[in-house]
């Protein structure tokens, strides 16, 4: 089985999953296995691992740290060319359908396909759009880039679209690192309801509760990043779990 099929059936058998977002400049070596076992045990479907920058030499080093210390997907969301590791089980290969800059529509991944096809990463092509986040976030700035205004969901749904015509495997709807505001569950409602590709949901969800409504509105996953980073104790990201898979539960039967 593919990572990308393991991950569609924990949506299908849990009704949506949850996925902890590592920034490998921000994790700590010694606490790393330690709060990579805390978390599988307390419920995380699959570690997403980057970042926008990276400014350590051991990318490498910290997924096998990961891997040998999860039995769940361990995958790359890369924010460069440069975070490719063959020990990963996949690889999100993102375009960033959201911006009109050509090298994040296609520049970055013309480099860095010769990488990851020397490298056997299984690859999950996804549609990436930014959604606004009520401040300037690092992947904005970075991709210099405009997110999609937050009450217009059509635009977004519009994109969606797009990427599934085109042939793309998921859409992730991103408000960034320690955004402000999350994305709108009317945004998601809208996409989920008209484009069949799975959607994940992330930045600046910050309770379990609002997670839950992520999921109700029709998210697939769920990915938290910075208030893990904050809260990296195994009962806080139970909580997060058990709302992910008790709101897509109450999804269901509506």
């Amino acid at each position: 089985m593919t990572t990308y099929e393991r991950l569609i059936s924990i949506r299908r058998d849990r009704g949506a999953g949850y996925f902890v977002l590592l920034d490998p400049d921000k994790l700590d070596k010694k606490q790393l296995p330690s709060l990579v076992r805390e978390a599988t045990e307390a419920g995380v479907d699959a570690f997403l691992v980057g970042g926008s920058l990276l400014l350590r030499n051991d990318f490498d080093s910290q997924i096998q740290a990961i891997k040998e210390n999860t039995s769940v997907p361990v995958v790359i969301f890369p924010g460069g060319v440069m975070q490719v590791s063959s020990l990963a089980d996949a690889i999100l290969f993102l375009i960033l359908i959201s911006g009109r800059n050509p090298e994040y529509l296609i520049g970055n991944q013309v480099i860095a396909a010769p990488i990851v096809r020397q490298s056997g990463l299984e690859t999950i092509s996804t549609g990436y759009m930014l959604i606004e986040a009520g401040k300037t976030t690092s992947a904005e700035f970075m991709s210099n880039t405009k997110p999609i205004p937050r009450d217009k969901p059509d635009i977004a749904l519009a994109h969606a679209l797009a990427a599934e015509i085109i042939g793309m495997k998921m859409v992730y709807l991103d408000a960034g690192s320690g955004a402000e505001v999350s994305v709108p569950e009317e945004m998601i409602e809208a996409i989920a309801r008209h484009c069949s590709l799975p959607v994940i949901v992330g930045g600046g969800i910050r309770t379990p509760e609002e997670a839950r409504r992520k999921v109700e509105a029709g998210a697939s996953f769920l990915v938290t990043g910075t208030i893990t980073e904050l809260n990296n104790h195994r009962s806080f990201i139970r909580e997060f779990a058990e709302a992910v898979h008790t709101g897509s539960k109450q999804h269901q039967r509506l």
